[in-house]
């Protein structure tokens, strides 16, 4: 486990997050007026989670949390980053949407809910989660000891293979890198992405040009390594799913909407995998 280069991380969010909720407008109203983040994949995923303990990991600033408390979920919220889960309190206090938001690194979390006991029917995770953590197999670890048995765990995720391209569709990345990958910094990519990732598709130009002062680090897992990581933790995989389209994301050159703010490559290039969804059950 590399806790420096989360700390690096922690950093380069913060300043991150600043800009990317510069870009969606008054979101506690967007809330107020039923509005939900959420996509049909992890909403379909998610199923009824009415009167259910959802525990979202790396939660960010906390759009998604309150979409699934706002289907009667009770929901805690988990992420690194202390501008994240400060935005998030604040949403959740102004949109009237009850959630409890918690900073932490989330391996540290892991320590502190299993001394405490603490289980859920439901853990998830979403959009960019994985490449963020420096040891897969504690991870799956701690997601399955928070688990109440019988409980599930739900995650839709950028599929690896896609990640090994540059904006260009170049070859750029190792799918099987073992070692940490040094970035500028968490870059500004709902901008980058337009109305993709705006909750009510009316972007406002908020912060510009940024460049983000901190660098970060990133690590690289790929769907074989995900999958045995949870199989191992004692968590029975019941679906995976693989997409050719990202939700919102639009990272790479020429990428067009094909309704849905689902995000497709260029007329003409073959269909890959740039998306997955899985679900898993503790026995």
């Amino acid at each position: 486990m590399k806790k420096d280069l989360h700390e690096a991380n922690r950093q380069s969010w913060n300043a991150a997050t600043v800009a990317h909720n510069s870009h969606k407008g008054d979101q506690a109203a967007f809330f107020r007026a039923g509005g939900s983040t959420l996509f049909p994949e992890e909403s379909a995923l998610l199923g009824d989670v009415n009167g259910l303990s959802v525990l979202h990991l790396q939660c960010n600033a906390g759009q998604d949390s309150l979409s699934i408390a706002r289907r009667g979920a009770r929901v805690t919220g988990v992420d690194i980053s202390d501008e994240a889960i400060d935005f998030a309190t604040r949403l959740s206090a102004d949109s009237g949407v009850a959630a409890r938001f918690e900073r932490a690194d989330v391996y540290d979390y892991f320590e502190a809910a299993a001394a405490r006991g603490e289980r859920h029917d439901l853990v998830f995770c979403s959009y960019g989660t994985l490449c963020w953590l420096s040891d897969l197999g504690a991870w799956a670890r701690g997601v399955a000891q928070l688990l109440k048995p019988g409980g599930r765990f739900v995650i839709v995720e950028f599929h690896p293979f896609a990640l090994v391209f540059d904006p260009q569709w170049q070859f750029h990345y190792d799918y099987f890198n073992d070692a940490p990958v040094p970035e500028e910094g968490v870059g500004d990519y709902v901008a980058e992405s337009g109305d993709g990732l705006v909750p009510d598709d009316r972007p406002v130009p908020g912060v510009q040009g940024f460049r983000n002062p901190h660098p970060s680090f990133e690590f690289t897992w790929g769907v074989g390594q995900v999958t045995t990581a949870l199989a191992q933790a004692g968590l029975a995989i019941e679906r995976f799913e693989e997409y050719p389209y990202t939700n919102g994301w639009k990272p790479f050159e020429g990428m067009r909407d094909m309704g849905g703010r689902r995000m497709a490559p260029p007329e003409g290039m073959p269909r890959i995998p740039l998306m997955y969804a899985l679900a898993a059950r503790r026995a």
